[in-house]
């Protein structure tokens, strides 16, 4: 199949007309957002939902995001509980996810099978554009299941290119990792996946609700109930471990990787040379940036395997620690 690629250098008015009629008619569209590159299909359109799970080798009890352009269209799509509304509102567009009970017009085929369905309204402005022209967007990370999310074309391109129509260049990703994803169909709101806002954030967003409740996610569990819960995901194929900082120290210049903070680097390896620095501790958004490209560079170094710095399991970095977990997961 070939592959066509759509460049975007301004976000709000270079044509993504290509990328609109893929969708239409039924065919695969890699896209920016603001957390990471999705695969997308019309989310109303089975056939087409069918086709990612067939390109990515998703597990088919893995439920997909509905992306949509404004808040007005959630009740299209699914029952939204008018107590909610007011948070929705100062939380979208943007990186969070919102489990809702889906209305019949979803097909069984993006939920898994479940009755409720993630829906998430993305702030970029090519997802908003390409989700007004073609309808709402059914969509996972567009990557090959169980592989490093990309935050980039260049990273789509080596997963998907010769098995979708279409992909959307327009740079990198700003947050990096997936969105949050919060279940609204429960006494209590519930965070089935930490992303770039925080429980601390959601806790006092949700005061009024009594805050929120943290899902831990657990590899055993029978059905997840929204993406990310259940299989491994984002890893390398070669090993990595995790490590706290000092541990670090007894790879300096061997065969392993060095996956660590600029500030670690400095001050505990300053002589290895088979470092690779993934960001600032000091600015963990920067480490949320860089994750999954550190992660894919794994593979393409000259090191048999690698190690990770550990990070305290508080604010964005809990999120973080959540994605370096599932990748250092041994097979």
């Amino acid at each position: 199949m070939e592959t066509k690629i759509v460049v975007v250098k301004d976000p709000y008015s270079d044509s993504i007309d290509v990328a609109c009629e893929v969708l239409r008619s039924g065919g695969l569209v890699a896209f920016p957002t603001e957390t990471v590159y999705g695969l997308g299909a019309v989310a109303t359109n089975p056939e087409a939902v069918k086709k990612i799970f067939e390109v990515k080798g998703r597990p088919q009890d893995n439920p997909l995001i509905v992306h949509l352009s404004s808040i007005e269209q959630i009740t299209n799509f699914a029952y939204l509980d008018e107590k909610f509304v007011p948070v929705i509102k100062k939380l979208s567009p943007g990186p969070i996810t919102f489990v809702l009970r889906k209305k019949d017009v979803i097909p069984a085929e993006v939920t898994a099978g479940l009755d409720t369905v993630g829906i998430r309204i993305p702030a970029h402005p090519v997802a908003q554009r390409l989700i007004d022209c073609s309808g709402p967007i059914a969509a996972p990370s567009a990557n090959l299941s169980g592989r490093p999310s990309p935050t980039d074309a260049q990273s789509v391109i080596e997963d998907l290119k010769g098995l979708i129509e279409c992909i959307i260049d327009a740079g990198p990703s700003a947050f990096g990792i997936e969105s949050t994803i919060v279940d609204l169909t429960r006494e209590k709101p519930v965070v089935l996946r930490p992303g770039p806002i925080t429980l601390e954030e959601l806790n006092e967003i949700f005061k009024e609700f009594g805050g929120v409740e943290y899902h831990k996610t657990n590899m055993e569990i029978n059905k997840p109930l929204a993406p990310g819960m259940k299989y491994r995901h984002y890893a390398p194929d070669k090993p990595l471990r995790i490590l706290e900082s000092n541990a670090l120290k007894d790879f300096i210049n061997t065969n392993t990787l060095i996956l660590c903070t600029e500030e670690t680097k400095d001050s505990l390896l300053k002589d290895a040379e088979n470092v690779y620095i993934i960001g600032q501790f000091k600015k963990p958004y920067t480490i949320a940036q860089n994750l999954y490209k550190s992660l894919r560079f794994i593979d393409k170094s000259p090191y048999s395997d690698a190690v990770i710095e550990k990070f305290p399991e508080e604010g964005l970095f809990f999120s973080i620690m959540n994605r370096i977990k599932k990748a250092a997961i041994k097979k």
